[in-house]
């Protein structure tokens, strides 16, 4: 803390209930009070409130980004508590922006937490998507991650995408100019060839592995930390605990980001 304290006593904006509770990412080379200074200043989007969103949306409040949105139009169930840790038993029923909000303030309540109990379709997404910097893909079906594609590509927004099954996931990093998901994945899969989370099942921890991988990457895209997973798809599988990344090329024919 006092090594915080004096990296932060030349900027009167840092107040001293800030300082204690961002200490250690003001000492950390990479971060520090400047990076600091830009998660507080950072708006980021979180489209899913369910696994993979639940810790996205948590380390990004514990991290100070000062503006998170969180889009979700489903409730909670039991059945989500295997691996949406965010919401507890007692959520049982209410909409899942409004249990995430409150977790979110509980833990960090210097934030501010935008909700939208909506589905994201391809009505709203343009205007929902167009008020943040860095937009999180915790989604879990392909229609949606591929709209969430599109409209990021065409309004320039950078975005991590995220996709878990079973006991392995995979992840990778849209900056404007860099290769998008449908260059990887030119269109989303036919109906019935991917099966669902609901039917093939999904290690819960496995989804909070990937999920602090994206809240990891947003945090680096913000203060310039580190190197992103552009260009590239980082997947692992949970049960050999091996991690691999392949490289992406930009598709010249990509529909989505070829014009870019």
């Amino acid at each position: 803390l006092r090594a915080a304290r004096t990296a932060v006593k030349v900027n009167k904006d840092m107040n001293e209930e800030q300082l204690k509770r961002y200490a250690r990412h003001i000492v950390l080379p990479g971060i520090g009070l400047e990076g600091q200074e830009k998660l507080l200043a950072a708006k980021a989007l979180v489209i899913g409130a369910g696994g993979l969103g639940s810790p996205v949306a948590l380390y990004l409040a514990a991290a100070g980004v000062g503006r998170i949105g969180i889009a979700d139009a489903d409730t909670v169930s039991v059945s989500n508590l295997q691996r949406q840790v965010i919401h507890t038993t007692a959520d049982e029923g209410r909409p899942k922006v409004e249990s995430a909000r409150e977790k979110m303030k509980a833990i960090n309540p210097g934030v501010s937490v935008d909700t939208y109990c909506t589905m994201i379709d391809d009505k709203c997404a343009p205007e929902i998507i167009s008020g943040y910097d860095f937009i999180i893909d915790a989604t879990d079906n392909f229609k949606t991650k591929f709209l969430i594609n599109d409209v990021c590509v065409a309004l320039g927004k950078p975005f991590s995408y995220g996709g878990v099954l079973r006991f392995g996931g995979q992840t990778l990093t849209h900056l404007p100019s860099t290769p998008c998901l449908r260059c990887l994945y030119v269109d989303e899969p036919p109906e019935g060839t991917v099966p669902r989370n609901e039917d093939a099942g999904v290690l819960g921890s496995v989804v909070g592995i990937l999920g602090t991988i994206q809240a990891t990457e947003a945090i680096k895209y913000f203060t310039g930390a580190g190197s992103l997973l552009t260009g590239r798809l980082l997947s692992f599988d949970a049960l050999a605990m091996e991690f691999r990344t392949l490289s992406i090329s930009a598709n010249p024919s990509c529909r989505a980001c070829a014009h870019k």
